[in-house]
């Protein structure tokens, strides 16, 4: 989903701002503690048009980078929000500042039928991450036992390595990179099939290094987490061994719908 904000860059005389985490459902004032961003200890509160609610602290008016330790601040706020208050909140993108709290109303007013659909179509849903990596040697040897022809192509190779060409050196790996391509694409689509019990849908995500064979998130409904962890753990026993699998959340549904703001300066700045 994305919103349009148009925002004024005024000259800077103002230093402080409004950060800004997530949208919610909720019509009463809430505080959720001094967790805010920038490391001042800033109190964590609500701004509220209707029954919509932004969750947010004071901050500097700067741009944040994304260090480790601010993006951990801001997932962190996101999920005292869902986990330890039980909403289901709509992320904003990292680094989401306004300049006042009107600002923020008018922004909740602008958005109010788009935001209160997605808040609708992800009420009491959460996210779950998961890698997947394999032991490349273990695969390797499956592959061996699978695959006749590559075991006559290593052994021919390993029989006499003076004479075997270099053209059997070339079949024996593109042999063996189109089987764990295969392998792999196998063993991702039964994880999906197994997890889609349990899972309302999923977002592919890249993949990082050779390892890594998976990189996914699943939104579930707060009412099945307990299965859709009883088909990981599935899968880790069928797997073990073989596959490593890491599993995290449950997480706000950062991968299924974050709204991110385009501002506008003025001329001039």
């Amino acid at each position: 989903m994305e919103a349009t904000a148009a925002t004024a860059h005024e000259p800077q005389r103002r230093t402080e701002g409004i950060y800004v985490y997530c949208i919610i459902e909720c019509a009463e004032p809430r505080r959720f503690g001094r967790i805010g961003i920038g490391g001042r200890g800033d109190e964590v509160y609500t701004v509220h048009h209707r029954e919509l609610a932004a969750v947010v602290s004071r901050s500097e008016l700067q741009v944040y980078d994304p260090t480790r330790e601010n993006a951990l601040t801001h997932e962190h706020v996101n999920e005292v929000v869902m986990v330890d208050n039980a909403f289901t909140p709509v992320p904003m993108s990292f680094g989401t500042l306004f300049k006042t709290e009107e600002d923020i109303v008018e922004f909740l007013k602008d958005t109010y039928d788009a935001l209160r659909d997605v808040l609708k179509k992800m009420k009491d849903k959460l996210e779950f991450g998961l890698k997947v990596n394999w032991d490349r040697d273990s695969v390797l040897a499956d592959l061996e036992r699978e695959y006749e022809e590559i075991r006559r192509l290593k052994a021919q190779i390993e029989t006499d390595r003076a004479s075997s060409t270099y053209f059997a050196r070339m079949q024996l790996g593109r042999l063996v990179e189109q089987a764990l391509a295969a392998k792999s694409e196998s063993l991702v689509r039964e994880i999906y099939e197994t997890l889609s019990e349990a899972a309302l849908a999923s977002r592919a995500n890249k993949v990082i290094g050779d390892r890594m064979i998976m990189n996914a998130a699943f939104l579930v409904e707060r009412g099945k987490a307990e299965l859709f962890d009883r088909k990981i753990q599935e899968i880790g026993r069928r797997y073990e061994g073989r596959l490593q699998f890491r599993y995290t959340g449950p997480w706000p549904p950062y991968n299924f719908v974050t709204i991110r703001l385009q501002l506008q300066p003025t001329a001039g700045v």
